[in-house]
This record gives structure tokens, sequence and C-alpha cells, in this order.
């Protein structure tokens, strides 16, 4: 499966962006899918996650309450609604996709990335 990111650019603090996450050769249908997100000189970290059934959603302490993740299968899409933005979410935003009934807030264990779409923050 191919995962294409869309929807990053630039905010200022307090502003609210949506990012997309559109799939082509399989249907998300049958994986579990996730945000992950990667500042410069930092490791990958998990902002959410969502079970393949779509009734399960974990979230970063960081982030719970003003990020939401979707997933739309008919249209093979996922989405990242990020509210109330900060400065210190300013990153690189990949999806990622695993063929199982959930993920994992580790970024090992998924078996598609995007290529990813920046975020910025300014103050």
């Amino acid at each position: 499966v191919q995962l294409v990111e869309s929807g990053g650019g630039l905010v200022q603090a307090g502003g609210s962006l949506r990012l997309s996450c559109a799939a082509s050769g399989r249907t998300l249908s049958s994986f579990a899918l996730g945000w992950f997100r990667q500042a410069p000189g930092k490791e990958r970290e998990c902002v959410a996650h969502m079970s393949r059934n779509g009734f399960g959603a974990w979230y970063a302490d960081s982030v719970r309450g003003r990020f939401t993740i979707s997933r739309d299968n008919g249209k093979n899409t996922m989405y990242l609604q990020m509210n109330s933005l900060k400065p210190e979410d300013t990153a690189a935003y990949y999806c990622a996709a695993v063929q199982k009934p959930s993920g994992s807030s580790s970024s090992t264990g998924w078996d598609y990335w995007g290529q990813g779409t920046q975020v910025s923050v300014s103050s």
C-alpha cells in the first residue's frame, strides 16, 4: 500500500490544520492506522493511532484533547485534525499503517509509511 500525506503548512499558535493520508494499492479498512511526528534532533514519536475497526484510539498525552484521528474507508483516507496548535507541535508528520487489528505507539511494527508532511507552528 502507498500512503501520501497532505495538508501540512505554516500556522500561528492556536490555529488548526487537518492532515490527510490517502492510500492506494490496498483498502485501509484492513489496517490499523497511526500518525507519528519527528522534530529535528528528536526521535519519531506516535501522536495517535486507531484500531482497524475504528472503535479504539490512543493519543499521546501531549496532544490528547487537541488532536483527533479518523478514517474514511470509502475514500481510503485517514485524517489527523489538529486544533489549538502550539510551537512544540512543529515537526514532520507521517502516517503509518499495519495489517493488524491494532497498532502501537512504538514506531516499530508498522508496515507502511508515508513520505511526511511538514507542520510549522509560529508563536
